[in-house]
């Protein structure tokens, strides 16, 4: 039986997405972006949110906890109308591509004009125009989506994987929202997979120790969580087996614009690109 989902099979649809994620993420990490954050007055620590949230405006803080999910709500209401009174989305957003296109020159090189580079902006562009049809239910992304699309192959390759993965993650908190998983349980169970460090994780969300205990304690309860270390259980690794197929099975749609071999070459041209800017920019990846 086939696993294709719109034409396309999910996994090899993921396989496309997750060669190039680290080239998207390193706009939260890369030292350029968070100098001109700093120059717009931004606080360094809410930043994050005004870049993250301009796309949609100088929305209040009510409609980033919903649409960012899984971010201690106290910590979003400190940041938010904070970042909007320090600068305008506008100045977010331009503040964020400048130092992105800084930071690829500075990782990349002459190679931000390469073939490679062209191609896989080219493909990705493809798939995010393709997602760009299926907005409804996918609010963050919708956003991203209204925004230009800016000129340089280096930069079109970072909008397009900027794109793909707020589609993605709008239709994997859908997912959660259906299960009655909450931001902070489904962040504790994200620990319990051990991608991300724990400590970064806490840090970043801010969540309370007792409140991150109590979640803790309840998955333990569901069986999802082990009860001697924070690992998922046999059951929960099922769980998140099934709830990532999930995911993307909704995620894989616009990859259909691509393809098989799209996609296989999405991944192969762009899998050495984003583990060489992921290197130099992610705070938890190996560095030589």
């Amino acid at each position: 039986m086939s696993n294709a989902t719109h034409g396309i099979d999910p996994a090899l649809a993921r396989k496309a997405w997750a060669s190039l994620e680290s080239y998207h993420s390193g706009a939260y990490f890369a030292p350029e972006v968070q100098k001109n954050y700093e120059e717009l007055g931004a606080h360094p620590r809410y930043s994050y949110f005004g870049g993250r949230a301009a796309p949609m405006g100088a929305v209040p803080a009510e409609v980033v906890i919903a649409t960012f999910y899984n971010f201690c709500p106290d910590l979003v209401r400190q940041a938010v109308p904070a970042v909007w009174e320090a600068a305008s989305p506008e100045a977010y957003l331009r503040a964020r591509l400048d130092g992105m296109d800084a930071a690829l020159r500075r990782v990349l090189g002459d190679r931000v004009d390469s073939p490679e580079v062209r191609r896989a902006a080219e493909l990705a562009r493809t798939a995010a125009e393709a997602a760009a049809e299926r907005p409804e239910g996918r609010p963050l992304f919708a956003a991203h989506a209204s925004l230009p699309w800016p000129e340089e192959p280096h930069l079109v390759l970072w909008h397009a994987q900027t794109l793909l993965r707020e589609f993605r993650g709008d239709g994997h908190i859908a997912l959660l929202m259906t299960q009655g998983t909450s931001g902070l349980e489904a962040l504790v169970a994200h620990a319990a997979v051990g991608n991300l460090p724990v400590k970064f994780l806490t840090v970043s969300r801010a969540w309370p120790e007792e409140e991150w205990d109590a979640a803790v304690e309840r998955l333990r309860d569901k069986g999802l969580v082990r009860k001697d270390e924070l690992a998922l259980t046999e059951e929960g690794a099922q769980h998140r087996k099934e709830l990532e197929a999930a995911t993307d099975r909704l995620a894989a749609a616009p990859y259909a614009a691509l393809g098989e071999e799209g996609c296989t070459e999405l991944a192969r041209l762009g899998g050495p690109l984003a583990k060489e800017v992921g290197k130099a920019l992610l705070p938890w990846s190996p560095k030589r």
